[in-house]
């Protein structure tokens, strides 16, 4: 049994019930054989795998709450530090249902290499809770951030840990997370990023990972000798991620032609573009399902109740929602219809078995790794600001984001082009991310 076979067969034994954490895994130690195999007994006798599948440190905390009734409401806390060689932990809050530890280690995992791609120095974590900010009112809202607040300040810090959005966390719940760590440490500092403008914030945040996944798509199809201009894409979501996604195909001359929710998918021919982009934002902002409304405002768009968009025939896919939206029979439709590209605009959005059909069908696949990464290469630029207590212009931060995502586009090629693994760009994104990790933590001895 190879090394990477031990540690795999390790985690999936020591954090039993943790699918999505063993998924990860899986996926970053298959495409690590080539370093990892010919240098086996080197990493072996460093235990680097063993560490680097292992959190720092993980926290779970209860989070205490009013509702409105008057009815005490008790929901589950988590953050997970899980590596810090390059940087302070950075990595976003998720307030969903579906939050629990499995969730929240695979994406606190993934971020060590998301993060480690942007060349910036910062290290990987996420936190989050299963509540849900869906249906409830501000107050609401803003008592279950200040519960929550008052035990994860204790973990965090500018220099320490650095939390942003995510799923279920917008500006108004960074605002209120904000105003308590405030009121508890007796501090401005650049705790969190994804703030309001008027308070330290960065601009252009909001759509910054649909921009940056987008950009990154644009030097994908560059690199297979294409271009996005006159695309029809699929994509999927309708929050920050599918919001900045359509925005920007729509200035780079293409049209996004789905959308989806809950309810179901929106197919819209004409194209989600102009107030129909606006349109999304109120949707998001309701608290309510998007697809109806939508249809009903835009009588040229079909409303498709309970289904993905992935039947739908197009240039494009941009999966923009949440992890393993996308199975076996959503590949089959798509390489039926002709995919040649898909692209992870939302976190591991495709399992591991579709990825392996893909591959086998030709698809190129730009990573989640690696296309996602424009959110938190933007909060970095948010943490800059705020250290150096400046404000950087609309212009700067377009100019920094997109620098970053061809950058990030162009270490996986080079990846793939020195360890001769083709048209892999998921693999070529985990070893660019693993490298300068592992050299990180190898440099800082046994810690």
């Amino acid at each position: 049994m190879s090394y990477r076979e031990e540690v795999l067969n390790r985690v999936i034994t020591e954090n039993p019930r943790q699918p999505e954490f063993h998924q990860a895994v899986r996926e970053v130690m298959e495409s690590l054989g080539p370093v990892i195999d010919a240098n086996e007994a080197f990493y072996r006798r460093e235990a680097i795998l063993e560490r680097l599948t292992t959190p720092d440190r993980q926290i779970q905390f209860r989070v205490t709450w009013v509702d409105d009734q008057g009815n005490v409401r008790v929901n589950n806390g988590y953050r997970i530090q899980f590596n810090n060689a390059i940087g302070p932990y950075k990595g976003g809050i998720r307030l969903h249902p579906t939050v629990n530890r499995s969730v929240m280690r695979f994406l606190a995992f993934e971020q060590i290499f998301k993060n480690s791609l942007t060349g910036l120095p910062i290290g990987g974590a996420k936190g989050g809770s299963d509540f849900d900010p869906k249906g409830k009112s501000d107050r609401e809202v803003m008592l279950f951030c200040q519960s929550f607040m008052s035990e994860l300040y204790r973990h965090i810090g500018p220099n320490l840990d650095v939390p942003a959005g995510d799923i279920g966390v917008g500006g108004r719940e960074i605002g209120y997370l904000f105003g308590q760590y405030k009121r508890l440490k007796n501090e401005f500092s650049g705790v969190l990023t994804g703030k309001g403008i008027q308070y330290g914030g960065s601009l252009i945040r909001p759509e910054a990972t649909g921009y940056g996944a987008t950009y990154y798509t644009v030097e994908m199809l560059k690199h297979f000798g294409d271009d996005i201009k006159g695309k029809t894409v699929a994509i999927s979501g309708f929050g920050n991620v599918a919001w900045g996604t359509a925005k920007k195909l729509e200035q780079l001359g293409a049209k996004a032609i789905t959308i989806s929710g809950p309810d179901g998918y929106i197919l819209d021919e004409d194209g989600v573009t102009g107030e129909k982009i606006d349109y999304l934002l109120e949707l998001r902002s309701s608290g309510k399902n998007i697809c109806a409304p939508y249809a009903d405002k835009f009588p040229g768009a079909k409303f498709f109740p309970g289904e993905k968009p992935w039947g739908v025939k197009a240039d494009l896919y941009i999966p923009c929602a949440t992890q393993n939206e996308i199975g076996m029979e959503e590949a089959q439709k798509m390489v039926a219809n002709g995919c040649k590209f898909l692209c992870e605009a939302a976190n591991m959005p495709t399992r591991n078995e579709a990825i392996d059909y893909f591959k086998e069908n030709g698809v190129i696949v730009g990573p989640s790794k690696a296309a996602n990464a424009g959110g938190v290469a933007c909060s970095c630029i948010e943490m800059s600001q705020n250290a150096e207590h400046t404000i950087f212009t609309e212009d700067d931060v377009f100019e920094k984001l997109e620098a970053i995502m061809v950058n990030i586009f162009k270490q996986s090629v080079a990846a793939c082009e020195k360890y001769n693994l083709g048209d892999d760009l998921i693999a070529g994104a985990n070893i660019a991310g693993f490298e300068r990790v592992a050299n990180a933590m190898l440099m800082q001895g046994i810690v």
